[in-house]
């Protein structure tokens, strides 16, 4: 992991792939004090001691406030104090938090705002849409298209709300599921979609992050570029396209 920012009330951290950000609360009910040795370190439990060996000042202890999967790179903010966890819980559910992700989508995505609310039971196992407005979560993405890539798309997604899944469930119902995904792949009650990219995780980076500093009341933000392996597919799609051209 990498530390972008540190001071006395928050630490920003790039989160890598393969790291969960925090215990879940069923995993706390089910082991207790037990899962930090019998569960994989989540990036909760080890910030704390690189926080001790290189950013001792404000103490170790950190408070996450919100989560990306565990399969999702990018940027996270941790609080240092409960003041500080108070006060970003509140811009969270205020929505005044700014977030963006990159994704590479299957498919020609288009420029759009989808809007619609989210259930945990779509009617086949999975998170997705309600067909009744008003039922669940209101749930808002706006996609803009940064590069077309022939079969695949390149796209930002912008968040106004932040539900769990959000952008990997309205993307698929978008039909143009992220690449890697297993999940949120296909239609309800439908088949998965064809993902010939060949990435062995979700192609989703949490990109940028801003929000008001809960101490100072400045608005801060910060950006990522594209992981290697994401990078590393775009540049395989680009010569992919520009192969299909000749």
């Amino acid at each position: 992991m990498v530390i972008r920012h540190v001071d006395e009330h928050l630490v920003i951290v790039e989160k890598p792939v393969g790291l969960t950000t925090m215990r879940h609360a069923e995993d706390v009910a089910e082991f207790g004090k037990r899962a930090r040795r019998f569960l994989p370190p989540t990036l909760a439990d080890l910030l704390p001691d690189l926080l001790a060996r290189r950013h001792a000042k404000g103490g170790t202890t950190v408070r996450a406030v919100h989560r990306l999967d565990k399969d999702t790179s990018g940027l996270v903010v941790f609080a240092r104090t409960v003041e500080a966890e108070r006060h970003l819980g509140q811009q969270f559910r205020a929505h005044k938090i700014e977030r963006q992700y990159l994704a590479v989508v299957r498919g020609q995505a288009k420029d759009r705002r989808i809007e619609s609310w989210l259930v945990r039971e779509r009617g086949d196992g999975r998170r997705g849409s309600s067909p009744t407005p008003g039922e669940g979560q209101r749930a808002i993405t706006n996609v803009r298209v940064v590069e077309a890539l022939g079969a695949y798309t390149l796209v930002e997604c912008r968040l106004e709300t932040g539900r769990t899944h959000q952008v990997r469930i309205h993307l698929g119902e978008a039909g143009t599921p992220l690449c890697g995904e297993r999940i949120y792949d296909r239609p309800l009650n439908g088949k998965p979609l064809p993902d010939g990219s060949g990435i062995p995780r979700i192609a989703l980076h949490a990109a940028l992050l801003g929000f008001e500093h809960p101490a100072t009341g400045e608005r801060l933000r910060w950006t990522s570029s594209l992981p290697k392996d994401m990078a590393a597919l775009v540049e395989r799609l680009r010569r992919g396209r520009d192969d299909s051209s000749l």
